[in-house]
Parts: C-alpha cells; structure tokens; sequence
C-alpha cells in the first residue's frame, strides 16, 4: 500500500486542531474561564454552575478542549480539575499571532 503523501505542515494541522478546538462559544468561555481564574484550575463542577448547559455537554466541550491540548485534566474522583495546558497555550497564541500577521 503506497504511503499517503502529506500536503499540510505540521503547523497547519496544529493551527487548525486549535481553530476546531476555539469555534464554540462554550469553548471559549471555559477557556476564559480557566485563564481568569485566580488559582488557573478548577472543577467541571464548578463551571457547570455559570453556564445554561447539561453537564453532560459541558463535558462534551471539555473533552474537546483536551483532545485539542488547551487544557489538562486532573482526575480525584469523583472530581475532576481542568486548567490551562500552559505549553499548549502559548503554542496556540504563537501560531495564531503568526497566521494573522500574513
């Protein structure tokens, strides 16, 4: 089986996984959230609570947010505390600075 020739950069498919990752406005609140947060980490709990959504779909933004590397999960059941994937973070303000000034 011929290998599949690659047409994107890396930073193309980063950038874009990002994109994906900051196109709902769920998304960005908790993004916002996160970074506002004075100790950078909270509960999905926690946010549950200021936002009109099932927990359930809460969740579902969650998991995309660390499928795309924003944010970091730490698990103590029942609980779970999410903060601010750092190195992400400024990977993603870097690519997106770099897009932008094109």
């Amino acid at each position: 089986m011929p290998i599949k020739e690659k047409y994107y950069t890396e930073q193309q498919e980063k950038l874009a996984r990002y994109g994906k990752a900051l196109s709902h406005p769920v998304r960005i609140f908790v993004l916002d959230y996160l970074a506002n947060n004075l100790h950078r980490c909270c509960y999905s709990g926690d946010m549950a609570e200021e936002l009109p959504i099932a927990r359930s779909t809460l969740s579902e933004h969650l998991k995309e947010l660390k499928n795309a590397g924003l944010i970091q999960g730490e698990i103590n059941p029942p609980y779970i505390k999410y903060c601010i994937n750092r190195e992400s973070w400024e990977e993603a303000k870097q690519l997106l600075a770099e897009f932008f000034k094109r």
